[in-house]
C-alpha cells in the first residue's frame, strides 16, 4: 500500500489502537474498513479487527453478527496468508477477548504459535519494525506464553 492510502499499515495500527481504545474511534474504523474490497491479506485481517470492535460497541442483537463477519474475514486473511504474524496477532487479541460460551475462540494457540515463532525469528521473519515491536509486547503483557518464552522474547535484539 502507498504511504498516503487510507490503507498502509501504519495508519491501519494507528486506527486499530485507538479504535480498541476509543467508541467513535471504533465506528471511524469500522467505517473505513467497510468499504475496503481488495484482497490484501493484512489489511483484511485489520478489517476483521474492525468488525469484532464493531461487535463491541453494537447492540445486544447486532453483536453476534459482527462477530460472525470477523471470524470469515479473519478466515479469509489466514487463507491467503497463514504465516503472516500480524494477522494472527489480530485475530488472537479478538479471541482472546471473546466469551468462550461463543466457541468462536478456536485459533488462539496455533496463532499465539505463529507469533512467537515470527518473532522468534526476527529479523529474518518478515515483520517490521513496528510489527515486531506491537507483536513481541503483545505477546509479553497478553499472550500467556511460559517464563521461557518470555526470557526468549527479551534476548531478542531489534
Amino acid at each position: 500500500m502507498v504511504a498516503s492510502s487510507p490503507y498502509h499499515l501504519a495508519a491501519l495500527r494507528q486506527h486499530y489502537q485507538q479504535a480498541a481504545a476509543d467508541k467513535v474511534a471504533g465506528e471511524k474504523f469500522y467505517q473505513l474498513m467497510a468499504g475496503y474490497d481488495q484482497r490484501d491479506p493484512v489489511v483484511l485481517g485489520y478489517k476483521g479487527a474492525a468488525e469484532a470492535i464493531k461487535a463491541r460497541d453494537a447492540s445486544l442483537l447486532d453483536k453476534l453478527r459482527y462477530v460472525q463477519a470477523a471470524t470469515q474475514t479473519f478466515e479469509q486473511a489466514v487463507a491467503l496468508n497463514p504465516k503472516s504474524a500480524e494477522i494472527r496477532f489480530l485475530r488472537f487479541s479478538v479471541e482472546t477477548n471473546l466469551p468462550s460460551f461463543l466457541g468462536l475462540s478456536t485459533h488462539i494457540d496455533e496463532d499465539r504459535h505463529v507469533m512467537l515463532t515470527s518473532v522468534l525469528n526476527h529479523p529474518s521473519s518478515g515483520l517490521d519494525a513496528d510489527g515486531f515491536a506491537t507483536i513481541r509486547t503483545y505477546l509479553r503483557t497478553h499472550g500467556k506464553i511460559s517464563p521461557e518464552e518470555a526470557q526468549k522474547l527479551d534476548n531478542i535484539k531489534h
